[in-house]
């Protein structure tokens, strides 16, 4: 089995990162560029940008993020948010993206998937799918969290999977920013659903549920935001402490 990947996630919005708790109430986290420097320097495996407020008029500061960040760190990194094309995937990738994370344009347009992958290979591809509980299953959200599709989490990710997409991340709205541990059920659904590695995402509050995604929620990676953001853990720490607790994480 592949190491399990520690995977900081920055929230971008006008050029700055932020932090809110499910999906709402955002607050100012710093600089982008910077933030991606300093996981960089400590350990981290990967990291992901999503633009929360795209749209064409905030593209060219987008680019000139992920241009800056390619110069400057050694880690691969996923840069999402209104992506709906094949056009717009190539442009981040152009821009120094390692991967592009789509969302609402997965559900609504699932052919970009395939055309994606064909065009820029699986590894490329990372759909990105937001969930909120309804009992036992998952729904998936779209548009930011705003939109109920109704569909279930297992069934768009199994999709996903067969249309060529790379990677799944998976996020619970419920659980974003409460750092209160990752949904392990659904992450374990949909993780045992597809051959492809899933992101768990949303909930991270403790080295302990970072380990808990990995060994319970079947997980190949973990998204991290508010425990690193606003507590004295790190890349570094964590993979230490995943370490003691026999995770198979890549040195710092």
């Amino acid at each position: 089995m592949l190491k399990r990947r520690i995977i900081p996630k920055l929230l971008l919005r006008n050029g700055r990162n932020v932090k809110g708790r499910q999906f709402v109430d955002l607050r100012d986290t710093g600089a982008p560029v910077t933030n991606a420097r300093i996981y960089d320097a400590q350990g981290a495996d990967e990291l992901i940008f999503l633009d929360i407020e795209a749209s064409d008029a905030n593209r060219g500061l987008l680019y000139d993020i992920i241009a800056k960040t390619a110069e400057e760190v050694f880690m691969p990194f996923c840069v999402g948010g209104g992506v709906r094309t094949v056009e717009d995937v190539r442009a981040l990738l152009l821009a120094g993206a390692d991967k592009v994370a789509i969302n609402t344009a997965a559900i609504e347009t699932p052919s970009l998937i395939s055309d994606a992958a064909r065009l820029f290979g699986s590894q490329c591809v990372v759909v990105s799918v937001d969930f909120r509980r309804d009992g036992s299953r998952a729904r998936v959200f779209t548009h930011g969290g705003r939109c109920d599709t109704v569909l279930d989490a297992v069934d768009v990710c199994r999709r996903a999977a067969e249309l060529g997409a790379g990677e799944i991340l998976l996020t619970s709205i419920d659980r974003d920013g409460t750092m209160s541990g990752y949904d392990l059920e659904i992450t374990r659904q949909v993780a045992d659903a597809v051959r492809i590695p899933v992101i768990a995402s949303g909930g991270a509050g403790s080295s302990e549920h970072l380990a808990a995604a990995f060994l319970d929620g079947h997980a190949s990676a973990v998204a991290v935001a508010s425990l690193f953001h606003f507590s004295d853990h790190c890349p570094i720490k964590v993979k230490a402490q995943l370490k003691i607790a026999g995770i198979d994480v890549r040195a710092a």
